[in-house]
């Protein structure tokens, strides 16, 4: 019977004992949580400081971890922004190359067209120089025999200083 007994407690204590080593590492684990929150902390820290710490490092460590998904989510947005406008540009740069080519075809098939009005022969006529100005704005010039043409001067290159004078107004 005493064995039984003897058995009975040994296995009590034996329990015990393991309840106390459990109790001795949760406290073992307390303490490194502690040093791993405030390195610079002394190990006798008090177990309800350490769990406010790391209450408030785990709360700090969400917020952070949501600002940072939703500077994520910003980033995102803004690369396909860039994709967009990318793909734009890209379509547009085909385009306006595709418009150049057309047009340098035009130019090249205009160039290679003959004239349709012969060249004039060298015949004198009766209107001054090409670059003469003529009446302050109009130059005439001769294209072809008997037919003036005007070309039209840029304003710049026309003083109308003396109009007033030179063409006084009809009443």
């Amino acid at each position: 019977m005493r064995s039984g007994s003897s058995s009975a407690s040994g296995s009590k204590a034996c329990r015990e004992k393991m309840r106390r080593d459990k109790l001795n590492d949760r406290h073992v684990l307390f303490l490194e949580l502690g040093s791993i929150l405030e390195p610079g902390r002394s190990s006798k820290v008090d177990k309800a400081v350490i769990l406010v710490d790391a209450a408030r490092m785990v709360t700090q460590l969400r917020d952070e971890a949501q600002k940072l998904r939703e500077s994520n989510e910003s980033l995102q947005e803004k690369i396909n922004e860039l994709k967009a406008e990318k793909n734009e540009l890209r379509d547009e740069k085909q385009r306006l190359k595709t418009e150049k080519d057309n047009l340098e075809r035009q130019v090249k098939a205009l160039g290679s067209q003959p004239g349709f009005i012969p060249q004039a022969p060298a015949i004198p006529t009766p209107f001054s120089t090409p670059s003469q100005v003529v009446g302050g704005k109009l130059v005439p010039f001769v294209g072809y025999p008997g037919v003036s043409m005007w070309q039209f001067l840029p304003p710049a290159a026309v003083d109308t200083s003396q109009d007033h004078m030179l063409r006084p107004p009809v009443a």
